[in-house]
């Protein structure tokens, strides 16, 4: 099976990305170099020392889609401590790193942030194994929305269980609520989601229809200060004063957020009925906003909203832990269409505008053109 192209989901495939777009090679230097000029509506030296990193640890992967049906319903969950590029180049206000986080890996899949992607069908049970043998700290796995038994809420104040260093615990996770739901640490949770220690759990309904594209999006605000804390640099990290200055869709902040492999962009083709499981596993609200498209919610929480109550729409304010199921109609002139955070603040990096929570809608038949090769090269792509 041919690796696909763009956010995790049901993207083209790399063949014929490379088939469209003529990139197969002709960007080998654009990770090395930035731009010679970056058409940034500001561009502000922040004065910011990038972030030493530790070189003995990993550096996380993209998030995979894990099919747990496929694997017997069974699925191992692990804690790496890795380091996380948001933006590894120089262009648009880079490069934005996360020098320590503690990434949720699946069986022998590498660490990612935001966690594999658990997808089953509705009337199946998970056996979720949290493998803490090699952890350094407590952690617990909380699956929010499906009804499951007291024991297995994952919550270490109210069921007494807690997984220590060295030890595993299994939880039996019914898939009982279909819809897009979260996963997370649920011990010293404010800390260890921050920290990286979330993931999107979803449940099919049976005859479930997938979209002609179908993709998953997870926002997320970061105080990058916990994570220079935690890597023994000179931070002090308050939770009660949280100051955000990291904005990520699916771990990465633009450009790189529309690199074909490492980013999120929605790739369409003209006439696509497309489907976006909108997730945020942050602490703020993210208004949405998708430029000449209108979409509906069609399911909020995992809950399907009836179709008389909905209502055409361009922009949606997911709260946090919240999740917003949109649809529309690939109908637009085929282009390149931004999909971003309209807290501006949140679509920057530092004081670098644009950057951040910013990702977009490309259609294939656009990606010929040369402000789409731009592009590629802001957003680090080697081809």
């Amino acid at each position: 099976m041919e690796d696909q192209i763009g956010a995790p989901g049901s993207g083209i495939s790399r063949r014929d990305f490379v088939k469209a777009s003529g990139l197969g090679g002709t960007l080998a230097l654009a990770g090395c170099t930035a731009p010679g000029e970056v058409p940034t509506e500001e561009s502000v030296d922040s004065n910011a020392t990038p972030a030493q990193s530790n070189s003995d640890l990993p550096t996380t992967s993209p998030p995979e889609i894990v099919n747990v049906d496929e694997q017997g319903g069974e699925v191992t969950l692990s804690s790496v401590p890795a380091k996380h590029e948001a933006h590894p180049g120089e262009s648009m206000g880079g490069p934005v790193e996360l020098p320590q986080v503690w990434a949720f890996k699946a069986d022998d899949g590498e660490p990612s942030v935001p966690g594999p992607i658990l997808r089953t069908t509705e009337g199946e049970d998970m056996e979720v194994t949290f493998d803490n043998t090699d952890g350094m700290r407590p952690h617990t796995v909380h699956f929010h929305a499906v009804q499951k038994q007291w024991e297995d809420d994952g919550v270490p104040t109210t069921t007494g269980i807690r997984i220590d260093p060295g030890e595993k615990h299994t939880y039996t996770i019914p898939a009982n609520v279909p819809g897009t739901h979260l996963y997370h640490c649920h011990y010293q949770t404010h800390r260890h989601i921050d920290m990286g220690m979330y993931g999107i759990f979803r449940v099919d309904p049976e005859g479930y229809e997938p979209a002609d594209k179908e993709y998953f999006m997870t926002l997320k605000e970061w105080d990058s200060r916990l994570n220079r804390q935690m890597a023994g640099m000179d931070a002090s990290y308050d939770a009660r004063n949280r100051r955000p200055d990291t904005f990520t869709i699916n771990g990465k902040a633009a450009p790189r957020t529309l690199h074909p492999e490492d980013g999120s962009p929605i790739i369409v083709e003209q006439g696509d009925t497309v489907r976006i499981h909108m997730c945020n596993n942050g602490y703020m609200d993210h208004p949405m906003h998708i430029h000449n498209h209108r979409f509906q919610v069609t399911h909020k929480d995992g809950g399907k909203i009836p179709e008389a109550a909905r209502h055409d729409q361009d922009i949606t304010s997911i709260p946090p832990a919240g999740r917003h199921t949109i649809e529309f109609e690939a109908d637009a002139d085929p282009g390149i269409y931004l999909a971003h955070c309209h807290k501006v603040s949140h679509a920057m990096n530092g004081n670098s505008y644009p950057g951040g929570m910013v990702t977009g809608v490309v259609y294939k038949e656009a990606m010929d053109t040369d402000i789409f090769k731009q592009l590629m090269e802001y957003a680090g792509y080697e081809g």
